[in-house]
């Protein structure tokens, strides 16, 4: 990947979305890239997209699916109204844990090596009130931060993963249960992380899962995906003690048993560390905010 462009590749939770509008724009980044993808629906004026060397317009009603590593840029037009969703997560969250379920994640990979898959949906092109729905679950879902948040945000990526298969599909991409290819197994290993958070995980032994040195494993994971490996591990964790303080009445005990921490102290010390405050302020905090809903 050519080192003039920005490289921007950290996510600070499993999935992230937001709304971007005409109230709230930033400065434009750089042209950037990141192993992560991310999803544009534009639902109010235009938004210039600049990717793969090419600037398209997306107007109300489009979609862009921003394939993982591709070079691109986002620059709305302020010169009258605009509103526009972004999704960003990770493909592997998306791979399915029965044999029959389709690797969403190698279907995306087939579609971003090939030249006939589009990146570009038009309006008319797409099933527009399934869009918006998702965008607006999935941004409504991880502002509230109510029970199951990050289920309903899992079923309506799939949901959504599944309408750009099929439309793959009709334009002759192969999107079959197959896996993807380059560097699978250190891109399968976050999947093992989510599904063994709770047990003791040492990081060379993830290393070994993927056939790599150590030193090499921990390289391309920190090129891969922003952060280290025991920060990830870490920031896994904290997630899903978020969940447990919101809504369940395990005490602290409980909540580091089964999200993998030694102990109490070791919960409280890395859960300040990413939230800023302690588990028992967060969740009391987040008490206060649902009784003056």
């Amino acid at each position: 990947m050519p080192q003039l462009y920005e490289h921007i590749d950290t996510l600070n939770s499993p999935y992230e979305a937001f709304l971007v509008d005409s109230r709230n724009k930033n400065d434009p980044p750089r042209p950037h890239w990141h192993y992560y993808a991310e999803l544009l629906y534009v639902n109010e004026g235009n938004v210039f997209l600049e990717c793969n060397e090419k600037t398209a317009v997306l107007r109300a009603g489009d979609f862009a699916f921003l394939h993982a590593q591709t070079i691109h840029n986002v620059v709305p037009d302020a010169s009258a109204p605009f509103r526009y969703g972004v999704i960003k997560f990770d493909l592997s969250r998306l791979t399915g844990s029965r044999n029959f379920t389709p690797n969403l994640r190698a279907v995306a990979e087939q579609a971003r090596r090939s030249d006939e898959a589009s990146y570009l949906f038009p309006a008319d092109t797409i099933d527009g009130p399934l869009f918006s729905r998702v965008f607006d679950t999935c941004i409504r879902e991880l502002s509230d931060r109510r029970y199951g948040s990050d289920l309903m945000v899992y079923a309506s990526l799939c949901e959504l993963m599944v309408c750009l298969a099929r439309i793959w599909q009709a334009q002759g991409i192969l999107v079959g249960a197959g896996r993807a290819t380059g560097s699978e197994g250190i891109d399968s290993i976050v999947e093992f992380i989510d599904e063994h958070s709770a047990d003791p995980i040492l990081v060379e032994d993830l290393a070994r899962r993927c056939g790599m040195s150590y030193s090499n494993f921990a390289l391309k994971f920190k090129q891969m995906y922003g952060r280290s490996c025991k920060e990830y591990i870490e920031l896994v964790r904290v997630s899903k003690a978020e969940n447990l303080l919101l809504f369940t009445d395990a005490d602290l005990t409980g909540i580091s048993m089964e999200t993998g921490f030694a102990d109490c102290s070791h919960l409280i010390k890395v859960f300040k560390k990413w939230k800023g405050i302690t588990p028992k302020q967060y969740k009391l905090q987040n008490s206060r905010a649902e009784r003056a809903r």
